[in-house]
């Protein structure tokens, strides 16, 4: 596409004429529940994606099957394009809802004037499945050139991506850019997200009868306490790091001194090296009472989603799209929340994440999209992929 051509390849014009369809198959996924932990229904719910992508853009050129053991199987397909390059749209399947829930599915009445489609998983993310499948489908139509494109289909997203992660980073390693098509943030795309720790600690005492011999005692409670309180000062607002103990659980009654006590404590951190200052802090905390042994196990989830350079510069290819199509105020937000975007980014791959369409409630029981949005990011996605002939640093 030639950069002073002010024309956009996939106008808004062609992206409205054909929402009914979107919606239409975005609703068609939403019907297939695929609960992160429902393995059956994770299969069904990938065969009638894979279905929908053959019925849109026909078999693949290449397509690689990839079993999620007991978490939803990962596909990763390959359409060639008739421009160099190659671009990867990420998505997962997976969701946070049990089966039987589109049954009972009743949002509550809302005074938004705009127009709300509400379903289970439709915000998150099932609908940017479906805009990632059109663009591609809408650039084909036309006979407009564009790159490879690799699609990348995972279904434990929701659960933080355990068997897809590798994956992943093997599908989108070479890229010469990523688009993750999770929910856009009022209107505009993210360019930063922060990092994951998850942190278990488990505090073993010594249990004893609270009224008639408390002195033998050693409470894991209490020594899970004093450490939990030293955990949250670990925090830093300057560099962005958060912790947050967001579950306690321990002892057998209100008349034992506890024997076992558990937390999990949740750390976000837009620096990659602050992993090791919080592992080192949380393994240097001793209890108070030596009786009690403490013992933290870290699980750094995702890496940070960091604005890079080559990130920076797939923006300005969407700033510039979005302008094409009308919208001069798209920006680039940096959120505290994972995806498989991070992955992306910590392999060197110029990524983009947030372009589904516009709502609100995920894993809320009023989960929705704005119907009108998901035209301008469809044809946003499109036309950012017909850029890109290669390197865009």
């Amino acid at each position: 596409m030639n950069p002073a051509d002010h024309t956009p390849p996939v106008s808004l014009n062609v992206t409205q004429g054909v929402l009914k369809h979107m919606l239409d198959d975005a609703i068609s996924l939403v019907n297939l529940e695929t609960y992160s932990f429902d393995k059956p229904a994770l299969n069904e719910g990938l065969e009638g994606l894979l279905g929908l992508v053959d019925k849109r853009l026909g078999a693949p050129d290449e397509q690689e099957r990839f079993s999620g053991g007991e978490y939803g199987d990962v596909v990763v397909r390959t359409y060639h394009g008739t421009a160099p390059g190659r671009v990867v749209i990420a998505g997962h399947y997976d969701t946070v809802w049990p089966a039987g829930t589109v049954a009972a599915w009743n949002p509550p009445p809302h005074d938004d004037p705009r127009e709300r489609l509400s379903g289970p998983g439709l915000f998150d993310m099932k609908i940017g499945l479906t805009q990632g499948i059109w663009a591609l489908k809408l650039l084909r139509d036309a006979s407009l050139p564009h790159p490879d494109v690799t699609y990348i289909f995972n279904g434990d997203e929701e659960i933080g991506s355990p068997a897809s992660q590798h994956i992943i980073e093997d599908a989108a390693r070479g890229a010469d850019a990523a688009f993750v098509l999770e929910a856009s943030v009022d209107g505009n795309v993210k360019v930063a997200r922060k990092g994951i720790g998850d942190i278990t600690v488990t505090a073993t005492g010594i249990e004893a009868h609270a009224g008639l011999e408390p002195e033998k005692g050693a409470s894991a409670i209490i020594a899970l306490m004093e450490f939990c309180l030293e955990a949250a000062k670990l925090g830093d607002a300057a560099k962005g790091t958060t912790v947050n103990v967001g579950v306690i659980t321990g002892g057998s009654g209100a008349n034992v001194v506890a024997g076992t006590a558990s937390a999990k404590i949740d750390v976000r951190h837009w620096i990659p090296e602050e992993t090791k200052r919080i592992d080192a802090a949380l393994n240097s905390i001793t209890p108070t009472d030596p009786r009690v042994t403490i013992s933290v196990t870290s699980s750094w989830n995702r890496p940070p989603m960091q604005h890079t350079a080559g990130t920076e510069a797939l923006f300005q290819i969407l700033k510039t799209q979005a302008s094409r199509l009308g919208h001069d105020g798209l920006e680039g937000i940096a959120v505290g929340g994972g995806s498989d975007a991070n992955f992306i980014s910590a392999i060197g791959v110029p990524v983009v994440c947030g372009l589904g369409a516009g709502g609100a409630g995920a894993h809320a029981r009023y989960e929705y999209i704005y119907p009108d949005s998901v035209p301008f990011f469809t044809a946003l996605l499109a036309n950012a992929i017909a850029s890109i002939n290669g390197p865009i640093l």
